[in-house]
């Protein structure tokens, strides 16, 4: 039997959480909405997320979406985790630490918790966890990389860690590897098949999933044996919407609470809702274009068919001059993004952000573009299209962008004009998103395409993905290059950052990084998308955003938006309601789907763009 629920606020209620999070009065809603997987329990207090991905998988060591990360985040324990205010790594399952004077050895000391079962977390979940990454391929899908230095991990007694690397890793304290429980895992006998999906999933973080149906929802509550304490809210319920259009509607009818990572028009769509709060902040995205600079594999072997013209820096710079980003930015942005005068990581971050001043700084000249272009000895034929200098290939390119993206249409169009003031003629092509992953990352079969990435507050990663030991393997293997570039003095750098400990020093060093991708143009820094949410103030009292001063909620760094999260408690079951745990769930871009007993909102989506990716 299922019911409608009916959204109901606390009159005049004002919830205030200190410093560290947002506090507001409830608002009266009139209106009734219905309420997708409405608990009809009272004064179970539920907040629901509406995303528009859905899990590649329950299993931390196979996930690869910005969801699934969030997700394993909010449930599982890691080292370390981001301070909210700083953004600079602090204590979670390691409550200290401390390095050799080698620079080679960390050593942790594991706090005293408990895994969401009652048993006890120790360096041994720790050691076994790296360990297995480390030593089986199928482990090292999602976050192989974070161990790669790694020479062996021990714990020499159950609160003591010592990892010892094969060179200085000035990145140790931002591991991303979500650390699993031992006695659960070492009983998984093919690790890179195993979904996780065997509920509760037993965890360490402020949540435990209890329940997932794919393509439509994941079910979390809360972790009562939490070592900071149970989160406020009895439940975390992530939904999975077809479109942002969806999710858009959804929030305003009230069938979910909480929505991120929106684009500039959905975000606009919001406007003039009184019981929604728009939450417009900088992002931690850069959006990006690549060209390719000559694709080879991790050996040197050439490999792709990219235009020979754009192995040539100077035909990079001249396409950065002929790009107009400020109109980029109110046209395919609505102005809900920062133009880009750096490289790759975003102004968010602001201990490691690089912007590129002076004459060093590439501005919107197409007359500067066309000088560069001549004086390399690229000239104009008849039809004012640009030739190699040989007389021979005309400077014919492809603009390669996901055919579900519509803004990736729009920038298409204004980059085609553009370029064809430079004697570039740019023809669009719409790829789908495996075909699109694996011309750009694999076989190297593209001239330039739109990309993106969401950067965590150490950039290491990011900037690994522009080493020449990430282009694929001479068997076509993968290995998360993100524009085939391959530079000794990039190289040198990210070697230098990697063993200086002395934080100010690397944060140098690693500008000096960015100012080598800005001017040697293997990607251009197109803008940095705004970090765009809404939420209900009728059923979310607070939340603490990160970083504290106007950060991030959803998709932020580690979990304490979630964690932190405060509701106003469900309505009880009137008298003479319908018992059990049915649901209705309302219409949705023109089609109606009710679930049974515990269903939830069935919209299916499956992406693997670079936008979803973390």
């Amino acid at each position: 039997m299922t019911r409608v629920g009916v959204l109901l606020a606390a009159c005049g209620l004002a919830v205030s959480v200190g410093l560290s999070a947002l506090s507001f009065p409830a608002a009266a809603d009139d209106t009734a909405p219905a309420v997708a997987a409405r608990e009809p329990a009272a004064a179970k207090k539920i907040v629901r997320l509406g995303v528009t991905q859905s899990m590649d998988s329950m299993s931390p060591f196979l996930a690869l979406r910005l969801v699934s990360t969030s997700i394993h985040r909010w449930t599982y324990g890691n080292l370390t985790v981001p301070d909210p205010q700083t953004l600079r790594p602090s204590p979670d399952l390691a409550e200290s630490w401390e390095t050799s004077a080698d620079k080679l050895t960390w050593t942790f000391k594991v706090r005293d918790a408990k895994w969401s079962d009652g048993q006890p977390v120790t360096a041994h979940d720790a050691a076994w966890t790296f360990n297995k990454m480390m030593t089986d391929d199928g482990a090292k899908t999602a976050n192989g990389s974070a161990v790669e230095n790694f020479e062996t991990v021990t714990a020499t007694d159950d609160r003591t860690l010592v990892i010892k690397t094969k060179k200085p890793q000035a990145s140790m304290l931002e591991n991303p590897a979500p650390i699993v429980p031992r006695h659960v895992w070492q009983q998984v006998t093919d690790v890179g098949a195993f979904q996780n999906e065997t509920y509760p999933v037993v965890g360490s973080g402020p949540y435990v999933a209890v329940e997932h149906r794919k393509d439509a929802y994941v079910k979390l509550r809360a972790n009562p044996n939490y070592w900071r304490g149970a989160p406020k809210i009895d439940e975390l319920h992530v939904i999975f919407y077809e479109n942002p259009e969806a999710a858009n509607a959804g929030l305003k009818r009230g069938d979910i609470d909480w929505i991120g990572r929106l684009a500039a028009a959905q975000f606009e769509a919001l406007a003039g809702d009184p019981a929604i709060v728009q939450w417009n902040t900088q992002g931690r995205r850069a959006s990006y274009l690549q060209l390719n600079p000559g694709a080879a594999t991790a050996d040197g072997e050439a490999i792709g068919d990219g235009h020979p013209a754009l192995r040539d820096p100077r035909v990079r710079q001249a396409i950065h001059h002929a790009i107009d980003k400020k109109t980029l930015v109110e046209q395919t942005q609505n102005g809900l993004a920062q133009v880009a005068d750096g490289s790759i990581v975003p102004p968010l971050y602001s201990e490691f952000f690089w912007r590129a001043q002076g004459e060093e700084q590439v501005t919107f000249d197409t007359a500067e573009a066309n000088r560069i272009l001549d004086e390399a000895g690229y000239r104009r034929g008849d039809d004012g299209i640009r030739t190699m200098p040989d007389g021979g290939r005309r400077f014919e390119m492809r603009f390669s962008i996901h055919t579900d993206t519509p803004v990736e249409d729009k920038l298409a169009q204004f980059l085609t004009g553009w370029l064809k003031e430079i004697g570039i003629e740019l023809t669009t092509r719409r790829l789908d998103s495996n075909k699109f992953t694996e011309e750009t990352g694999s076989t190297g079969l593209y001239d330039i395409a739109i990309s993106g990435w969401s950067v965590n507050p150490d950039p290491e990663e990011v900037l690994a993905t522009h080493l020449c030991s990430r282009r694929p393997t001479a068997s076509g293997q993968a290995g998360g290059t993100e524009s085939f570039y391959c530079d000794d003095e990039f190289e040198r750098l990210y070697q230098e950052q990697l063993s200086e400990l002395d934080r100010a020093e690397r944060a140098e060093i690693i500008k000096r990084m960015q100012r080598r991708l800005y001017t040697d143009a293997p990607v251009i820094a197109l803008y940095y998308p705004n970090n765009l949410e809404g939420y209900r103030k009728d059923r979310i009292a607070a939340i603490t955003p990160v970083p504290l001063d106007k950060g991030i909620l959803y998709g932020g760094s580690g979990y304490w938006p979630a964690y932190t999260l405060q509701a106003v408690a469900a309505p009880a079951v009137p008298a003479g309601g319908s018992g059990g745990t049915g649901v209705t769930v309302a219409v949705v871009a023109g089609a109606v789907l009710v679930l049974g007993a515990g269903g939830f909102l069935l919209l299916r989506r499956r992406r693997a763009t670079a936008d979803e990716r973390e």
